[in-house]
């Protein structure tokens, strides 16, 4: 009886003691100003040292903490877009607890801010019509499992009205994930403002999972022609020839887009590839020693186009592929802009492809 009684004593005083400790103080993070600078804030009173990271940064900053331990940096005003970012807390790279705008990524943990600008960007929420987004399962029998992707329908759509419309198959990048698309690169957003200005046909927007693994990376280009196409095409009105289809991709997902593009023309009439991570086993099989029909190819390709920008990583070995295709007749429209290996730049990239496929 004693110790019951004890246990519920200590029971009591470990609550009141847990009631007792303060919380965190209520912080906002990220703050945008009217200048387009930016207040970032984290709350501990253990962390030694805490760093903001961010793409709008030259190199990590340091934060400062105040009596209550909310560390902070404001940084000057950066150009208008939405930019990843991220704390190392001590040796630790953490997302901002503080904000729900998450980056969709199996690999790093970030967050978004988004810096509008004075006038409306290309991936901006406008008063416009809306497509909607939905959350669908496929089965594959090339990999045996059931998987997941996203499917944009555009404004108006009509499950069973007469229209058929085209599909943009549109695959992430590497340790991204499905939504990658939409809650980093706005693809629905974008394609919700080009079709209002008119500048994009209503189409369908196809995101799939593109990461198989354990299975081998080239199962996903199986996967895309034998599963995830019938899959849609049994599911929705939408044009079944190759002028109806297109296939786009950043990163890895453009090494994908080439692989499953330019070995299926008579499937994908439109690929589009941004800054595309080519060196791959896959690549090397399809594309060493390769000998296009280019008369044939030239045909059936009714757009072929490679996007990079001049700070990429992939700068390089992205041009040496232009090159490469260029060697073999092949109509390959290249966009060389400014900027890195970034979702700032693929989004411009899918601006300028949603303005030109299915014309």
């Amino acid at each position: 009886m004693k110790c019951l009684v004890y246990l519920l004593i200590v029971g009591m005083t470990a609550s009141f003691s847990a009631r007792a400790q303060p919380r965190p103080p209520a912080i906002s993070s990220p703050e945008v100003h009217p200048d387009h600078s930016i207040t970032f804030r984290y709350f501990s009173k253990k962390a030694g040292r805490v760093t903001l990271s961010g793409e709008f940064l030259k190199a990590p900053v340091a934060m400062t903490r105040d009596t209550a331990g909310v560390w902070s940096v404001t940084v000057p005003p950066v150009k208008p877009d939405i930019y990843p970012y991220s704390f190392r807390v001590d040796s630790v790279q953490i997302a901002d607890p503080s904000n729900t705008y998450i980056f969709a990524n199996e690999r790093f943990k970030r967050s978004i801010v988004d810096v509008p600008g004075d006038r409306p960007l290309v991936h901006s929420l406008r008063n416009v019509p809306h497509g909607k987004i939905s959350y669908r399962y496929y089965k594959s029998g090339t990999l045996g499992t059931t998987r997941p992707l996203l499917v944009y329908t555009p404004p108006g759509f009509d499950p069973n009205g007469k229209t058929r419309y085209p599909v943009l198959y549109l695959i992430h990048g590497g340790s991204d994930t499905e939504e990658t698309w939409t809650k980093v690169g706005r693809a629905h957003l974008i394609a919700d403002n080009l079709i209002a200005e008119k500048k994009a046909k209503p189409m369908i927007i196809v995101m799939p999972y593109g990461n198989v693994r354990p299975a081998p990376m080239p199962d996903f280009t199986k996967d895309m022609v034998n599963d995830i196409v019938p899959f849609i095409e049994s599911s929705y009105p939408v044009l079944k020839e190759s002028r109806g289809r297109a296939v786009a991709g950043f990163s890895v997902g453009g090494g994908q887009t080439l692989n499953i593009g330019l070995t299926h023309p008579d499937k994908f009439a439109y690929v589009c590839s941004y800054a595309p991570f080519t060196a791959t086993d896959e690549f090397r099989k399809n594309f060493t020693d390769w000998s296009p029909d280019a008369g044939r190819l030239n045909k059936q390709l009714k757009l072929f186009t490679i996007s990079v920008g001049t700070e990429d990583f992939l700068f390089e070995p992205v041009k040496q592929n232009i090159a490469m295709f260029q060697e073999k007749k092949l109509p390959v429209k290249s966009y060389i802009v400014p900027g890195g290996h970034t979702w700032m730049n693929c989004k411009q990239y899918l601006a300028t492809t949603l303005q030109e496929i299915f014309q």
